[in-house]
């Protein structure tokens, strides 16, 4: 009678062990299809609409000169 409920005991426990281990699967690749599916939707989104460039004219022109150590351009 012992050694049969420390077989039940033992099942019990792998039969949960096997239930914690699908749920934790499970949620993890469901986590991955969510964030897939919003990476290629978020990818596709921004590739369908061109952000415009906002040119503002300059002001006073740009200075460029050599002072031997390199290049300086002074916007």
């Amino acid at each position: 009678m012992h050694n049969l409920r420390s077989i039940a005991i033992a099942l019990i426990g792998l039969a949960l062990f096997a239930a914690a281990a699908v749920v934790t699967v499970s949620l993890t690749l469901l986590a991955g299809a969510v964030l897939t599916t919003v990476l290629a939707a978020r990818m596709l989104s921004l590739r369908a609409k061109p952000v415009p460039v906002r040119a503002k004219p300059q002001t006073q022109p740009m200075r460029v000169w050599n002072d031997g150590r390199g290049t300086i351009i002074d916007l």
